[in-house]
């Protein structure tokens, strides 16, 4: 299945057709309810915050291009992010699961082996998710208590995620998950899944650089209507990594639709009215799709197509 769809150029063409589908379809339904809001910025605040978006999905691309190369399969910056970018659209089908596959394959066109570009897009969502819960829990408890005390497991998951990001408990998880696999061809082929503790703090660090800019673009159009610029930006930060960690493990929801809004809405309580959270959850899904979307096309137009695949192996 998986050698049909490298090679077979019409089911890659349906897959691209169905994903730019969904993808359009969620982009139309954003915008319509984004439509009034928007309208209602200063004309700088949505540019500036979709800048800001893709200025942290660049940061996350970068983090995942580390573990990879920390795996053995180093790729150029362009190739990375046309893998990463356009992989990512497949989130918006429903089940997150599509992006992962997509992401994968995409890789395997660059000749990195299906078992380390597996490893290294799930090294990549625990380093996500473990950075992602601890930067919620610093700035939540502060800021907004309701949201803390709603959803103190995943704060308190926080510290021992990301004790389990030392490369040793890493390793350890990596053979024992490599272990059932070990008979394939492609992944005996591969070597060993090593990954040294340089990458995997490469990669904590582009996740918390990627924070920086994601947690602003929430704190401007939380400015933007009508919170407080000083009070908003523990509350807009902390919201906004909790509902990304909280959407990503929501993996039947389409980019973790639902999800996002529920805990913005909780957790910006303290500095606007829910109406206008809700606005800025909108706001925040129509930016976020937009700059997905922007950075799939800057990939594909920036960066050449990779070589014909390499000939499967029987």
């Amino acid at each position: 299945m998986l050698t049909r769809l490298r090679h077979n150029v019409w089911i890659r063409l349906l897959l691209l057709v169905l994903v730019c589908a969904c993808t359009g379809l969620a982009l139309h339904t954003n915008w319509t309810q984004a439509r009034e809001a928007v309208t209602d910025l200063p004309l700088w605040v949505p540019p500036t915050a979709v800048l800001a978006g893709m200025a942290g999905l660049a940061a996350q691309m970068l983090a995942w291009r580390s573990l990879l190369s920390g795996l053995g399969s180093p790729l150029p910056r362009a190739a990375a992010a046309r893998v990463m970018f356009v992989g990512q659209l497949g989130k918006y089908l429903p089940g997150s699961v599509w992006a992962f596959v997509a992401q994968v394959e995409l890789a395997r066109d660059w000749n990195v082996p299906r078992s380390r570009g597996a490893t290294a897009t799930l090294v990549a969502i625990a380093v996500t998710v473990s950075v992602s819960l601890a930067v919620a829990a610093v700035a939540l408890p502060l800021s907004s208590v309701e949201a803390a005390r709603r959803w103190w497991w995943a704060l308190a998951a926080a510290p021992v995620l990301l004790a389990c990001l030392h490369p040793r408990i890493l390793g350890l998880g990596l053979r024992v998950a490599a272990r059932p696999f070990a008979r394939f061809r492609e992944v005996a082929e591969a070597g060993p899944l090593r990954i040294g503790g340089g990458a995997v703090a490469a990669s904590v660090g582009w996740t918390l650089v990627a924070w920086i800019p994601l947690g602003l673009h929430v704190w401007l159009l939380t400015w933007a209507v009508g919170g407080d610029a000083l009070r908003s930006l523990g509350p807009a930060v902390g919201a906004y990594a909790l509902a990304w960690t909280l959407g990503l493990l929501v993996v039947f929801a389409p980019a973790g639709l639902g999800v996002r809004e529920v805990v913005l809405v909780v957790a910006l309580a303290p500095v606007v009215d829910a109406g206008a959270a809700l606005v800025v959850a909108v706001l925040s899904r129509l930016v976020m799709t937009v700059a997905d979307v922007g950075w799939a096309g800057l990939s594909l137009a920036l960066s050449r197509a990779p070589a014909a695949p390499e000939p499967e192996r029987a």
